[in-house]
C-alpha cells in the first residue's frame, strides 16, 4: 500500500505538471494535486499510529482522499483535459487503493471488536 500510494502520488504530480504547463489549467489541477498526494502522506502517517483508532482514522482519511481524487479525474476527463487512457490508468490505481484501504480498515475494526 505504501508503494502503491507513492506511485499514485508521483503520477498525480506528473499530471499536475502537464495540466499546468501544457493545458494551462490551474484550479482543478491544484485540487487533484492536493488530494492525490495526500493519500500516500496519510498512509505514511499510519506507520506511526499511536493506537488502532488512530491507524483507522488515518487510513479513513486516505480513503476519502482517494475517492476525491477519483472525482477530480472524472471531471478532468469530462472536461477534455485528460484522455480515456490517462483516466483509465489513474482511476484504476485509485480504485485499487480504495479496495485495499477499505479491506484493511474493516479487518482492523473487526479485530478491535473481538
Amino acid at each position: 500500500m505504501k508503494e502503491k500510494s507513492f506511485e499514485l502520488a508521483l503520477d498525480i504530480v506528473n499530471l499536475y505538471k502537464n495540466l499546468t504547463t501544457i493545458e494551462k489549467e490551474y484550479i482543478i489541477s491544484k485540487q487533484i494535486l492536493r488530494c492525490g498526494t495526500s493519500v500516500g502522506a496519510n498512509v505514511r502517517e499510519t506507520l506511526n499510529g499511536e493506537s488502532a483508532a488512530d491507524f483507522i482514522h488515518k487510513l479513513s482519511i486516505s480513503q476519502k482522499e482517494a475517492d476525491e481524487t477519483l472525482y477530480w479525474l472524472e471531471l478532468l476527463k469530462a472536461a477534455g483535459f485528460i484522455d480515456e487512457n490517462q483516466f483509465a490508468n489513474l482511476s484504476n490505481k485509485c480504485n485499487e487503493l480504495l479496495k485495499i484501504l477499505k479491506s484493511i480498515i474493516l479487518t482492523v475494526k473487526e479485530k478491535n471488536n473481538e
